[in-house]
């Protein structure tokens, strides 16, 4: 084992719906695009703008013993359609420079998210490790984390030593896979040999149906938890990602084993039993908007009676949705609806004319008057100017807890009966802080309305139980309604697209 070994430290982060417009490097940039000393300050910065799986990676190797973190680049933005082909090359040849530079190293670790895409590619998480594991050899060890929406390839797995998945949805554990990440690693430098198993489902699931705290989706992760021991390293059970609509969609075990890999795969093929015995749990149940504008006028009315979350899940930007489609709010209007919250509407042009008229202002709000998606319709209300904000904030709760964020300019606006967050840089609504920051009370609403498909549950907790939260059928890029979408490249038949999918598991 190498005294003060050198950890390459890299990563390319980012959800990839295909039907939305394309991610450029602004894209990265927006949210978290450092390289050397500057990552590095980023990982033990009290607030980092990244996500928490290199920060805990890097505290967790610091606190088990000597080593030189060799900082790369990492690149990480906001969920959103395909990257262009042309930057993810420029990334890839930095990358093949900076391993090239800081040899010999001792170890990778890669901060990866998996359900990525570029306009040309369907699999460069695959093609980065690839590329790490060609530059630095088979005997090097490499490591990477994914979250649980990946879409899992041959070359994902076999190009690491150890596949280390999210096991919570909303993502709560992203430190803990950090340093679990790290700590595998430091068995890989005394000499760990590493096997795993690998098995794909035809089953691409909808989104809300990956649930971690109850489902069929939890039931296979705490399967595997269950049967973990000390021959078995890891266990990750991978979503996927539906709208990234690629050949290796498909839920996914891996169970990474220390010596044997029989007992990999004996326990690989147990929870993908399982969860092909539950197929039929894999589909979509949603509250049609009528229903779910009546629950918030009903809300509004009694004031005795439980408050309601809707979740509008079809424009969730944590998916690659706009977060500007005006479905839900155009029905709460008519209805007569009080005492509701919106959060968050992306619509950079609309803020910054409430920052331009300032706070007090009446005008007629015109919403989506710059956006080309066919599910960002226009819709033109009265308005007041409530409140104005930069953006600038530090998470809360869940996902976002203790990372910097920036909504742009962001003001809040009252329109009737409802109090629509109009932001500039587009976010989904997971934290609490997005209502607050503006002096929101959000305890005395009586609805409140988010675009998120499902981490605000591991923010708004502490407001709403699952019987107060209503998923709403609305129109958008993120829909969980699978066959509402013209799909090209999903493995077929798969569940719960088509009637009839078969599948037989491996040979133990």
């Amino acid at each position: 084992m190498p005294q003060n070994p050198r950890i390459a430290l890299l990563g390319f982060s980012i959800e990839c719906n295909k039907f939305a417009p394309p991610a450029t490097e602004a894209d990265f940039s927006a949210r978290a695009y450092a390289a050397g000393a500057e990552l590095l300050a980023e990982t033990r910065a009290a607030h980092p703008r990244i996500s928490q799986e290199m920060p805990a990676f890097v505290a967790a190797m610091d606190r088990t013993g000597p080593w030189t973190p060799v900082p790369l680049r990492l690149a990480q933005a906001q969920p959103n359609g395909p990257v262009v082909h042309e930057f993810f090359q420029r990334l890839m040849a930095e990358w093949r420079r900076g391993l090239e530079a800081a040899k010999p190293l001792d170890g990778v670790y890669v901060c990866a998210h998996g359900a990525g895409l570029t306009t040309e590619d369907d699999d460069p998480d695959g093609a980065l490790l690839a590329l790490v594991r060609e530059i630095v050899g088979p005997a090097v060890p490499v490591v990477a984390t994914f979250d649980l929406h990946a879409n899992v390839s041959e070359r994902m797995v076999d190009s690491i030593d150890v596949f280390i998945g999210y096991r919570t949805n909303p993502h709560l554990d992203m430190r803990e896979r950090g340093e679990e990440a790290a700590l595998a690693m430091r068995e890989l430098l005394e000499g760990m040999k590493p096997r795993h198993a690998f098995i794909r489902l035809p089953i691409v699931p909808p989104t809300v149906t990956l649930l971690t705290a109850a489902g069929p989706y939890a039931e296979m992760i705490e399967l595997g938890q269950r049967r973990r021991s000390p021959e078995i390293l890891n266990i990750s059970v991978m979503g996927g990602f539906a709208y990234a609509d690629t050949a290796k969609n498909g839920i996914a075990v891996i169970v990474t084993a220390r010596r044997d890999a029989g007992a990999a795969r004996v326990l690989a093929r147990e929870i993908a039993e399982l969860g092909w015995a539950n197929r039929d749990r894999f589909r979509a149940r949603l509250t049609p908007i009528e229903d779910a504008v009546a629950r918030a006028v009903a809300a509004g009315k009694d004031l005795s009676a439980p408050a309601v979350c809707l979740a509008d899940v079809a424009d969730n930007p944590g998916g690659g949705g706009r977060g500007n489609t005006t479905y839900l709010l155009e029905a709460l209007l008519k209805s007569g609806a009080e005492g509701v919250l919106l959060g968050i509407f992306n619509d950079t042009e609309l803020a910054e004319e409430a920052h331009g008229l300032g706070r007090g202002a009446r005008f007629r709000a015109r919403m989506n008057r710059a956006e080309a998606n066919r599910f960002s319709k226009p819709l033109t209300h009265e308005a007041e100017v409530l409140a104005l904000s930069d953006g600038n904030c530090v998470g809360r709760r869940g996902i976002a807890a203790g990372r910097r964020i920036s909504l742009g300019k962001s003001a809040a606006l009252r329109m009737g009966g409802v109090t629509v967050i109009v932001i500039s840089n587009r976010q989904q609504c997971a934290d609490p802080i997005f209502f607050e920051m503006f002096g929101l009370d959000i305890a005395k609403a009586r609805t409140v309305v988010v675009k998120s498909r499902g981490h605000f549950r591991g923010g708004f907790d502490e407001f709403f139980t699952n019987e107060q939260i209503v998923e709403v059928d609305c129109p958008g890029l993120t829909s969980p309604m699978l066959n509402r979408f013209d799909w090209t490249r999903l493995p077929r038949p798969v569940v719960p697209l088509d009637r009839t999918v078969t599948w037989m598991p491996p040979a133990a």
